[in-house]
């Protein structure tokens, strides 16, 4: 699906009461699908209007919009995103990184500046917030965005095939930035999968349901807290497959601080919850095609993908803002551990296929705050040698 955002954001003294605005339309029709606004307290326009950016980027994601012209009247924000204007400004690159990372959830953005006359809808939705008024009523939108899967007629099946082939040749029409030397540390992210449980052993499918750390699984949690090292703090799903691991991480780096993070909890799996593949390949073949097919498609009952990667991108863009420069330990599962991979490596869907993750296997990535990424490892296995 294609759509439009104009996007808008405001101050009142620059820097004084500020605002944002966003609306997404229908890109054939001109409906309007979505409105954001909120308040900012005390904030310059620039930054306002990279709020409403971001707003309209998130919104058009959850709605499973794969193409966007993003509109706007600020002349800043449309050149730097297109990667015409250097970021000088420290306090616009987080929001410009951000911004950056919404763009990667897309087959492509466009960037397009207009002038204020024809940015009156989300002009006058960031004036709403300054005056601290209330969003309007949210409109229904054109199609449910949860994509549950189900039998496929023969015509259907080949678009879905199509929508793959074309998602493996994604193409950003922006850059965001010219790679320049990094001008600020680092955020490094050391993404930990949980120990073995009698699921990882039995190779089943384990979503949001219980599983304790098997014997094994708690030795190789406590190899992974010793290679781990020093952080900052740790984050962790609440499933306590993880939260057990994150103690352990935790305690090995001096008793540092554990937070749990819901948005880095494990694919809902629905219906194949506790199953194989086999069985699942038995019981639901077409539902099982159209899931391995992509990343929008969900088990019966399920979570898709693409939804799981809206939450773990929002975990992550909360810990690059509060710990920057830092290093931090995620404790998670595979499946957004893989997301937030292959969305720093700028692959394909396929990749959630082909990358392979151990239990208590460690991986790495770095942010900076202009928003560059650098993944450092994938899947570093050295300290389970010997646990068996």
């Amino acid at each position: 699906m294609k759509v439009i955002v104009e996007a808008d954001g405001g101050s009142r003294g620059n820097p004084g009461t500020a605002g944002y605005g966003a609306v997404v339309l229908d890109a054939e029709t001109g409906e309007l699908l979505a409105e954001r606004m909120g308040a900012l307290g005390i904030a310059t326009n620039n930054v306002a209007e990279y709020q409403g950016l971001i707003a309209g980027l998130t919104a058009a994601a959850e709605l499973g919009a794969d193409e966007v012209e993003a509109r706007m009247d600020s002349k800043l924000v449309v050149e730097q995103m297109s990667g015409r204007w250097q970021i000088k400004h420290p306090g616009l690159r987080p929001l410009a990184a951000q911004a950056a990372n919404l763009v990667r959830r897309f087959k492509s953005v466009k960037f397009t500046w207009i002038p204020r006359e024809r940015n009156k809808r989300a002009d006058a939705l960031a004036n709403r917030a300054m005056d601290g008024k209330s969003a309007p009523e949210e409109p229904a939108p054109a199609t449910p965005p949860r994509k549950v899967a189900g039998p496929d007629s023969p015509g259907r099946a080949a678009a879905r095939a199509a929508a793959a082939s074309a998602s493996t040749r994604t193409e950003v029409t922006a850059p965001v930035s010219s790679w320049v030397p990094p001008t600020a540390p680092a955020t490094r992210l050391v993404l930990v999968r949980h120990g073995e449980t009698e699921y990882t052993a039995r190779k089943l499918y384990s979503g949001r349901g219980e599983a304790a750390l098997t014997q094994r699984g708690l030795a190789q949690a406590r190899a992974a807290a010793e290679r781990v090292g020093p952080v900052a703090a740790v984050v962790t799903s609440p499933l306590s497959r993880c939260s057990r691991t994150a103690a352990l991480i935790a305690e090995a780096a001096g008793g540092v601080p554990v937070r749990v993070e819901p948005d880095l909890v494990e694919c809902d799996f629905g219906a194949w919850e506790g199953l194989s593949f086999a069985q699942v390949q038995e019981g639901w073949p077409d539902q099982m095609r159209a899931w391995l097919a992509s990343p929008a498609v969900a088990p019966p009952d399920g979570e898709s993908f693409d939804e799981v990667a809206l939450r773990v991108n929002r975990a992550v863009e909360r810990l690059r803002a509060e710990y920057p420069g830092e290093r931090v330990a995620v404790v998670s599962h595979v499946s957004p551990i893989k997301l937030i991979l292959r969305d720093a490596l700028a692959a394909g869907p396929a990749f959630l296929h082909r990358c392979y993750l151990e239990p208590a296997g460690l991986s790495s990535v770095d942010y900076w705050p202009d928003g560059g990424i650098a993944v450092r490892s994938v899947n570093e296995t050295a300290h389970l040698r010997g646990i068996t």
